[in-house]
């Protein structure tokens, strides 16, 4: 797949067929749509295309925006990349781009930038300064610039939107089965292994402390979830921990994963932790020796759930 920071870089011999949207999740909503492009452009005659923006439009456009989003800016790369699309233009979202009249959109991006076959899109899909354009205005445009319209039905955008709040709120609640299902995958997140408070490797649970740099990611419900990790190449099981750490009087979030089996130096490297399962919520301990009996239960019930998926 091709990467485009901006509309300007994109170039191709061929035209394209193509959709837009944030994709915020790439789930299974998403997925339907992603699949209609790759295989309507699988002959070699044009080329698939996807344009998003970054950052995401409400984070500019609404003050205060307190917005979160399933995938951070590089992990929605990774995914769209595995669904086959050939170009990826990640657009930077801003105020003046926002006053873009529709006809300039069409005629500036879709038709000279992109060289438009065809868009695919959903019926209720709004552009244009002030989002003031419909599919009705984008028939017309491709009427009139010789461009094709495809309609996603209202029950597939049903789908897409559905999937999204369903995957929030599940992720909200510990529900992973029911996120995850959406999703297509196991929600995961990506970040760098930083120095804690060391207190897990003194009562034999040692853990790597997760910095997730990107605020506007959406962490999951406090509480220890049997997981999946992405490491050094290779893929280690363990358990972890998103909570405050209040048997030690902790004062901030920490994301905190105990990898089984596994006691290589990382720190400093970048991880990957996909959640598989829930297993209890973060609870204050009155001793440090009640917390180690409770980790090594909690170690128990993620192997138990590891060993019915592995």
């Amino acid at each position: 797949m091709k990467l485009f920071n901006s509309i300007n870089d994109f170039q191709s011999a061929k035209k394209t067929i193509l959709t837009l949207g944030t994709f915020d999740g790439v789930h299974i909503g998403h997925k339907k749509i992603l699949e209609r492009i790759t295989q309507q452009t699988e002959n070699g005659k044009y080329e698939s295309l996807v344009l998003t923006f970054f950052p995401h439009p409400r984070m500019v456009l609404q003050e205060k925006s307190e917005i979160k989003l399933l995938n951070t800016i590089s992990e929605k790369t990774k995914l769209l990349e595995k669904t086959g699309i050939e170009n990826l233009v990640i657009h930077p979202f801003n105020e003046n781009f926002s006053r873009l009249t529709a006809e300039e959109f069409v005629h500036s991006i879709l038709v000279d930038q992109f060289k438009i076959h065809k868009i695919i899109i959903g019926h209720d899909h709004r552009f244009g300064r002030n989002r003031t354009a419909n599919i009705d205005h984008l028939i017309a445009f491709g009427a009139e610039y010789g461009f094709e319209v495809e309609q996603i039905s209202a029950q597939e955008i049903q789908d897409v939107s559905v999937s999204s709040t369903k995957i929030r709120k599940a992720l909200n609640e510990g529900n992973m089965a029911l996120a995850n299902e959406y999703l297509g995958y196991n929600y995961f997140l990506t970040g760098k292994v930083v120095k804690g408070k060391q207190l897990g490797r003194t009562i034999g649970f040692p853990t790597a402390n997760i910095q997730i740099e990107e605020e506007y990611k959406l962490i999951p419900k406090t509480g220890v979830y049997a997981v999946k990790a992405t490491v050094s190449g290779g893929t280690v099981f363990g358990m972890m921990n998103i909570g405050f750490n209040p048997t030690v009087n902790g004062d901030r979030q920490t994301i905190e994963v105990h990898l089984f089996d596994f006691n290589e130096d990382i720190y400093d490297q970048e991880i990957e932790v996909s959640l598989l399962h829930y297993i209890r919520e973060e609870q204050k301990f009155g001793s440090v020796e009640l917390l180690k009996s409770q980790l090594g239960q909690d170690q128990s019930s993620a192997l138990d759930f590891i060993s019915k998926i592995a």
